[in-house]
């Protein structure tokens, strides 16, 4: 069977940065299972796999546009201190949710502390990045009908 939408796929992978470092892997694990067609996985890595069998091997180079985006400035902010008030010892890395302007909730990391106030980034760790797959396609099967009304693998 093809990947195609409304499949459920497995794949093991190896996900590399432009340097050659390795940044993920489900070596030595279970595999990822996505639900093709439900943007379940990364819009470039899903497009490449698509038409794929299982023991195909592909080795994708994903840009930014088609991985987690390019880097967006106006996501990156500096916070005075008290914006922190009653949270103790904040350190680069730390993660929060903070409320957007439209009401939804979006993850922030601190990546600076310095005298000007605490400075978050929204922006996803691996945006702006080229990132490097070597994929191996475990399994392919149809999704059930309940797999499909709830947009991903059960």
């Amino acid at each position: 069977m093809k990947i195609q939408d409304n499949c459920v796929v497995s794949i093991h992978y190896t996900l590399k940065g432009a340097d050659g470092e390795v940044i993920d892997s489900s070596a030595g694990g279970e595999p990822l299972n996505y639900l093709a067609g439900a943007d379940n996985i990364i819009p470039g890595l899903e497009r490449e796999l698509e038409g794929c069998v299982v023991g195909d091997q592909k080795n994708v180079v994903i840009q930014p546009a088609d991985g987690y985006g390019e880097v967006m400035a106006e996501l990156v902010q500096t916070l005075p201190a008290e914006a922190f008030s009653g949270i103790e010892n904040i350190e680069v890395g730390m993660e929060f949710q903070a409320q957007t302007s439209s009401g939804g909730m979006q993850y922030v990391v601190v990546t600076e502390i310095g005298e000007e106030g605490i400075t978050i980034d929204g922006n996803h760790a691996l945006a702006g990045k080229e990132l490097h797959f070597d994929v191996t396609v475990d399994s392919v099967r149809e999704a059930t009908e309940e797999e499909i009304a709830h947009g991903h693998v059960h």
